[in-house]
């Protein structure tokens, strides 16, 4: 997505789509651990063969183009909700300013768990988001064959 802001198709809401992501018999879902967040992502191959296939007839939802994300604050690791929502907006924003990593055409769906048991300052979120995010683009970058050359 272009812009500075988040919309409301970025995030992950198909209860579908997280059972597979989060489902431990699925190979294609990838984990990346950073410290104080885990990432679980995939790409999602029901919107991938929706996007390749023809145009949807009138009347039907057509699938997001961009990358999804979901953020997990569980309760057992903060008690406080005022602090899970701190760190859910913290997590949040620094996904924002570092989302142009991801290619924007391709429906990845990534779920950030935060695992640390304390409130941790902005910078150790945006330094944990970031290191998952080149992560997970050197994995994309690394799946996909190089053009071949005439």
């Amino acid at each position: 997505m272009t812009g500075l802001r988040l919309y409301k198709i970025e995030k992950l809401r198909s209860e579908i789509a997280i059972g597979q992501l989060f489902d431990r018999s699925n190979p294609a879902a990838h984990s990346v651990m950073a410290y104080p967040l885990r990432a679980v992502w995939t790409v999602n191959p029901s919107r991938l063969a929706a996007l390749s296939a023809a145009a949807p007839a009138k009347g039907d939802r057509r699938p997001a183009r961009c990358p999804q994300f979901l953020i997990a604050v569980p309760k057992k690791k903060i008690r406080h909700a005022v602090d899970r929502v701190q760190m859910r907006r913290r997590i949040r924003e620094a996904y924002r300013l570092n989302r142009h990593l991801f290619p924007d055409n391709l429906p990845i769906d990534v779920a950030f768990i935060y695992v640390a048991s304390e409130v941790l300052p902005y910078a150790d979120v945006l330094k944990s988001v970031s290191r998952i995010l080149n992560r997970i683009s050197k994995t994309l970058s690394a799946d996909t064959p190089a053009p071949l050359a005439p």
